[in-house]
Formats: C-alpha cells, sequence, structure tokens
C-alpha cells in the first residue's frame, strides 16, 4: 500500500486511461459489428478510433470528469456520460458521412447504454481508487469571521472523503504562538477571511513546514493570482492591467454573441413556441416576463424570461425564490428545472443588452443591497451580463454574493474567446443539475447552527 501511495498520480493516470479505453472498446465493438458499411478496408480505421478517443477526452476534460476525487461520484458518472453523449453523436454522423448515408440510430442508442452502464461502475470505482490512495486530510479551520469560517466548513464538511475538519480556530482570540502549535498538529489548513499580516506569516509558516493551504481569497488575491509576472531589472513584479476587456476583445466578443444568439433563436424556436403555447394554456396569463435588471457599467435594461410564476408574485414587494415556492406555477417548476424559461434572453443578446457568457444580470434591488454592504460588487459590472456564466456554472442560484463576485472576477480577469467556448458547452452539463437550480432556504436570514467541530476555548 506504501508503494501504491508513492506512485499514486501515476495510478489515478492508468485508471483515467483504462476508463478511455473501456468507453472506446465498446464503440469499436458496435461499430465493427453493426456498421459494415462505414468501415475502411484498411488504415482508415485508425483515424475514426482515434477521432472517438479524442472527443471523449476532450469532452471529458471540459466537463471535468477527469476530476476524480475533486467531483462528487454522481457528478463524475454524469459528466462522463454527458462526454459519451456527444462524442456517439458525432460519431454516429461520422460514420453516416463515411457510408455515404443515414445509417441506423439503434445501435448506437445501446452503444450508449451499455456506455453509461460501465461508467456507472467506472464512476464509483474510480472514486473508490482515489479516496485508498489519498485518504482525507486532517485539517484546522481558521478565521476571524465565525460566520464565515462556519460556512467554508460546511461546505468543505461536505466532501467527507477529502476534508475532515477537527478544529476552528478564531484568529483574533488566539495568540500566534498557539495557531502554530495546532497547526503542527493537522495535516493542512483553511484560512478564510483573516487579518493580511496574520494571513501572511500562517501562509509563510505552512510552507515552510510543508502544510498544505486552503485559502479562501479576497477580491485582492483575485486581482494579485490573475497578474502578470515582469522582470525590472533584477526585480520580479506583479503588473495587474484593471482595466477589463481590451478593445479587440470587446469587439470579437460582439461579434460572438451576434453569432450565438441567431442561431440559438433558430435552433431553440419550436422550444419556445410550445414553451409559450403552455404557459399560456396553463392559466392564461402573460407568456412573458419583463424586469429590469442591471448591466455593463451600471445600465439598466429590460430583461425577458418565460414566465413561470403566478401573475402576481411580487405584489407584496420583490422576493427571492425558495425551495418549493408556492408561487411557482406547473409550468413554470418544468421550464426553471431545464432553464427554458431563459431563452427569450437570447433576443436580449441579439440587441446588445446582454452577452452569451458574462456575470448574472441582478435586479436593481438586489445590487443597491449588495453594493451597499459590498461596494465591490459593481466591479462585476465591467463587462455585459450573460446568460451564462463563470458564477451560474460553478455556483448555485443561492450562491452568496460574494462568492458570486469573486467567481465573475476570476472570469472578467482571466477572459479569452475560448474560456467563452467552454462555458458555453459547460453550460449543458448543468442543464438536468438539480443544485444548480436550488433555490434560497426560507431560514437563510435565520442564525447559523454551528458545525460540530472543536473551537479554541472547548480544548482542553
Amino acid at each position: 500500500m506504501k508503494f501504491l501511495i508513492l506512485i499514486r498520480k501515476t495510478v489515478m493516470f492508468f485508471v483515467k486511461v483504462l476508463i478511455t479505453v473501456a468507453i472506446t472498446a465498446c464503440f469499436v465493438e458496435v461499430w465493427n459489428r453493426n456498421y459494415v458499411e462505414a468501415l475502411f478496408s484498411s488504415k482508415g480505421n485508425y483515424l475514426v478510433i482515434f477521432s472517438f478517443i479524442f472527443l471523449f477526452s476532450v469532452f471529458s476534460s471540459l466537463f471535468g470528469a477527469f476530476n476524480i476525487g475533486i467531483y462528487r461520484t454522481h457528478e463524475i458518472i454524469y459528466s462522463f456520460s454527458l462526454s459519451a453523449l456527444l462524442t456517439d453523436c458525432i460519431m454516429y454522423l461520422e460514420l453516416s458521412l463515411i457510408a455515404r448515408a443515414l445509417v441506423e440510430v439503434r445501435p448506437m442508442f445501446f452503444c450508449l447504454v451499455i456506455q453509461v452502464v460501465m461508467l456507472f461502475l467506472c464512476g464509483f470505482a474510480s472514486n473508490t481508487i482515489y479516496f485508498k490512495l489519498y485518504p482525507a486530510r486532517r485539517i484546522v479551520a481558521l478565521f476571524s469571521d465565525e460566520q464565515e469560517g462556519f460556512n467554508l466548513i460546511k461546505k468543505m464538511g461536505v466532501i467527507t472523503q477529502r476534508f475532515k475538519i477537527e478544529c476552528g480556530l478564531n484568529v483574533e482570540h488566539t495568540d500566534m504562538k498557539t495557531i502554530k502549535h495546532n497547526i503542527d498538529k493537522y495535516d493542512a489548513v483553511a484560512i478564510c477571511d483573516i487579518d493580511k499580516t496574520k494571513q501572511k506569516e500562517i501562509i509563510s509558516y505552512c510552507y515552510t513546514n510543508q502544510k498544505r493551504t486552503y485559502l479562501l481569497p479576497d477580491i485582492t488575491d483575485i486581482i494579485i493570482n490573475n497578474g502578470y509576472e515582469i522582470q525590472i531589472g533584477d526585480t520580479p513584479v506583479i503588473m495587474s492591467r484593471n482595466r477589463g476587456l481590451s478593445p479587440d476583445q470587446i469587439f470579437i466578443k460582439r461579434v460572438f454573441d451576434i453569432i450565438i444568439s441567431l442561431v440559438g433563436i433558430v435552433v431553440t424556436s419550436p422550444v419556445m413556441l410550445a414553451c409559450a403555447v403552455a404557459i399560456k394554456l396553463d392559466d392564461g396569463g402573460p407568456v412573458f416576463f419583463k424586469q429590469n435588471r442591471v448591466t455593463k457599467n451600471g445600465a439598466i435594461f429590460n430583461i425577458l424570461k418565460f414566465r413561470s410564476m403566478i401573475t402576481d408574485a411580487d405584489k407584496d414587494g420583490a422576493k427571492k425564490a425558495e425551495n418549493n415556492d408556492d408561487r411557482i406555477t406547473r409550468v413554470g417548476r418544468i421550464i426553471r428545472a431545464c432553464r427554458v424559461d431563459e431563452l427569450p434572453q437570447l433576443f436580449n443578446i441579439l440587441i446588445g443588452d446582454m452577452s452569451v457568457v458574462g456575470p448574472r444580470p441582478e435586479r436593481v434591488e438586489n445590487v443597491y443591497e449588495y453594493s451597499t454592504a459590498h461596494p465591490e460588487f459593481e466591479l462585476r459590472h465591467r463587462v455585459k451580463a450573460g446568460l451564462t456564466g463563470y458564477a451560474q456554472l460553478y455556483g448555485k442560484y443561492n450562491t452568496s454574493p460574494e462568492d458570486k463576485l469573486n467567481m465573475d472576477l476570476i472570469y472578467i480577469e482571466t477572459y479569452s474567446l475560448l474560456k467563452d467556448l467552454k462555458l458555453i458547452i459547460l453550460t449543458f452539463k448543468v442543464l438536468f443539475m438539480k443544485e444548480s437550480t436550488e433555490g434560497f432556504d426560507k431560514s437563510a436570514n435565520s442564525n447559523m447552527t454551528k458545525p460540530n467541530i472543536k473551537l479554541k476555548n472547548e480544548e482542553e
């Protein structure tokens, strides 16, 4: 076992290779048995196999399927299955081109079913192997604000196989000697919102003593982390441009938005028509819902959505959607779960109010509320609001404003057209993930329950 731990990265690499080989072998077997007309007589078949491996590997990487041990088992299985689905669809078209006619669909469908079953087993097996090789680290959490600290502890505590938080220290009430003494007793340190001077000393101590650190970043950390390293004489310097997107990036992004929105409107028009009819037949109310939202430079525009709530949902004032909200209609529950209610925003993108990818447009009331508590929230308005984006894909509907801001700033600071393409592809992954549409808990504003960890003042 000790030997396996020494070569565990190599072991996990071969696990990923074996999964790819198994899924490819399934495709090759179905291809050889059922699509003789799409077989080459010589080396052309190797090109087809290579294209399957390439596509499956690319999709698996984009959807995070290879993040074994990082994502939960059901997310790994879902990501692999979605990768197999898209790969099989493209390969079906490729085989049809080779055969010069549309080949039969059923064998490819059965191939996908077998692959999903295989991936279901592989998902459990790969995560089991990972956690045998990488046991959960014992962690001490450091924080200055207990609510922020407990929030981080709660999130990390969900993945018990990776994180085992056994102690929590409020650094405002603990001297540095005691903090370092506690760091020595654990495998890793989780740092959440503490004084920069103390943070610097703690990170330096962890680096010296080879202790892994998990740092909850603030805006300064994000900006510096995404800066550029330059050399001025014999002095290394980190430069941050702090100007958002450049003029050429803005132009390319706009052209990209126009093309994608036009194609999207044409492709989804039957879905939008069916949705409009269903909403009208359900309660006879208006099909569309319009609301003031905030976009680039604080400009206000009317966002267009399919109505998913009763017509007078905000008669008692603006209110965030909650879990099992009784204001959501029968049709609304379906279209919200599938994100179909967002499709009319393709018209907002076409006319220039929004972009395909960008920070989610917030209501005017929310922007005022969040900006009052966190003035930095306005920084996310350096780019146009988006239909999809970093915070929507990696967060949830009920993700805190601070976390949304941090994710949006990461997107702005690392923008590229390639990243936009990646986020658009990733959007397909979250469409049917329940967590991404999870509403706010009714008790979200109540006092937080203290997690079951040992605080400094509770030690002997």
